[in-house]
């Protein structure tokens, strides 16, 4: 039992371990996505694939 209690926590501390790294890796994308050279890549891909 003691043992049990001791970890009582440990998977709320994971969750929120979780959405802060999930949170970062989506600002990082929205810096990426924000650049000149990204949204450009980006449309080439697009007009590439909708071109045929």
């Amino acid at each position: 039992m003691a043992a049990a209690s001791r970890d009582a926590g440990m998977a709320t501390a994971e969750y929120a371990i979780a959405t802060l790294a999930a949170v970062g890796f989506a600002g990082l994308l929205v810096v990426l996505l924000k650049s000149d050279l990204v949204r450009g890549l980006l449309t080439a891909i697009i007009r590439k694939a909708l071109q045929g």
